[in-house]
């Protein structure tokens, strides 16, 4: 106590370190009580692996933190992360950007997603999870942006290396510095350091994109209360930035699809659902979006297609025997194609029918148009004639009878009917 009032009558700042004794903040049991500001540090052990914690005990005449706080000690200094969530008063973009898949962009309303909100990719093992979410990275980087890489299954090189085989080159990114792969193995450190570490990232890199790869496997390195809130703080500080963020979630085979092992799917604005489809003994990818927040989008399924060329979207085949994928989908394609083939090649083959009965038609209405012209003509002759030789036979008759001078009357001239019976 003597060496502490001395200190302030010297207006001195000090710091004071001790030992915690049990049960009490330090061995004496004094110190806690004469200092003005009292810090306490401790170490947590979770599944093996220990975490600083520090915790203000008390600071008169300020207001303060009450809540354990996890902090990093590295070769960059001291790292405090606070534990409370930075809340919903983040900024919010009109602008839209691209998932790097045209056909997602268009079941996405015709132009992605928001700038700075937040994409989850869930789905089973070996759904293309990982491929989604390089092809929004590839797609950040073309537009002149940093993105920021974190995985935490796979190495650098071996992400690099497996996305070859689908045409994605990330490499040259790296080169340019416009891509930052952040690799680790979740249960090496705990989760409030993993945090630390990702927000020390971002902060250096400042990146516009972000990508998790996976998410759930931070669920490692604690209790699932734990990542859940580990991950609200992420995604509410990636928000503030207004950083767009992927993030992809391992569904384990046979559980509900429409959820999340981290009970996250609440906090996400764009939810993509990856489900294998089995039909005709083989297995094929589906896609849909369960939810898009602030924007009209699709509710139909598509065929997630991996290609050399990439991720590609097809149309998924409705007909009466349901959804047809893979090469059932193509088989019965081929089949209406046959049936359109045959079914034009009849069309035709009637139209050409027809066609020449048309003309043949034509050419009989032609015929017996000049038939029925020809037959006026004739009438119209034999009418003429009759009327000519009528015509000849009473001039014939006039003058026969003047020729003979028959009934000649007084005159000479010939008398008619008439004039005889009178």
């Amino acid at each position: 106590r003597r060496l502490f009032n001395w200190l302030k009558e010297k207006g001195v700042t000090a710091i004071v370190t001790g030992e915690s004794g049990p049960g009490s903040l330090t061995r004496g049991g004094l110190e806690e009580y004469v200092s003005d500001c009292v810090i306490a540090l401790e170490h947590r052990i979770v599944k093996q692996v220990c975490t600083r914690r520090l915790r203000i005990v008390k600071y008169r005449g300020s207001t303060h933190g009450t809540n354990k706080y996890p902090f990093l000690i590295d070769e960059q200094g001291i790292s405090l992360l606070p534990v409370s969530t930075l809340g919903l008063e983040h900024e919010v973009s009109e602008e839209r950007v691209s998932t790097g898949i045209e056909r997602l962009d268009v079941m996405l309303g015709g132009q992605g997603v928001f700038r700075g909100s937040s994409v989850l990719v869930s789905g089973t093992s070996g759904t293309g999870k990982s491929s989604i979410a390089a092809t929004f990275v590839d797609a950040s980087c073309r537009r002149g942006e940093r993105c920021l890489y974190f995985a935490y299954e796979e190495s650098p090189n071996q992400v690099l290396r497996n996305l070859r085989s689908i045409g994605l080159d990330l490499a040259p990114w790296v080169s340019q510095g416009l891509l930052r792969f952040h690799a680790v193995r979740p249960a090496s450190t705990g989760l409030e350091m993993h945090l630390v570490a990702m927000q020390k990232q971002i902060q250096q890199f400042r990146p516009q994109a972000v990508a998790v790869d996976p998410i759930n496997a931070l669920a490692q390195a604690g209790t699932l209360e734990d990542s859940h809130a580990t991950i609200i703080r992420l995604i509410d500080f990636l928000k503030s930035r207004q950083i767009t963020t992927l993030l992809t979630s391992l569904t384990h085979g046979g559980s509900v699809l429409e959820s999340t092992d981290i009970a996250i799917s609440s906090l996400i604005d764009t939810w993509i659902l990856l489900r294998d489809i089995e039909l005709g003994g083989e297995r094929n990818r589906g896609l849909y979006i369960l939810k898009s927040r602030g924007m009209a989008h699709s509710n139909q399924i598509r065929e997630f297609v991996l290609t050399k060329r990439g991720v590609d979207l097809c149309d998924v085949y409705v007909g009466a025997e349901g959804v047809l994928t893979g090469s059932m989908r193509m088989a019965q394609e081929a089949r209406e194609k046959a049936v359109a083939r045959t079914r034009r090649v009849e069309t035709e083959r009637r139209a050409r029918e027809l066609r020449s009965k048309e003309l043949a038609l034509d050419a009989q209405i032609v015929a017996l148009q000049a038939e029925r012209e020809r037959s006026a003509n004739e009438l119209q002759v034999i009418l003429s004639e009759a009327e000519a030789a009528e015509e000849t036979f009473q001039q014939d008759k006039a003058r026969m009878a003047r020729s003979r001078r028959a009934d000649a009357g007084p005159d000479g001239a010939a008398l008619t009917m008439e004039a005889k019976h009178e």
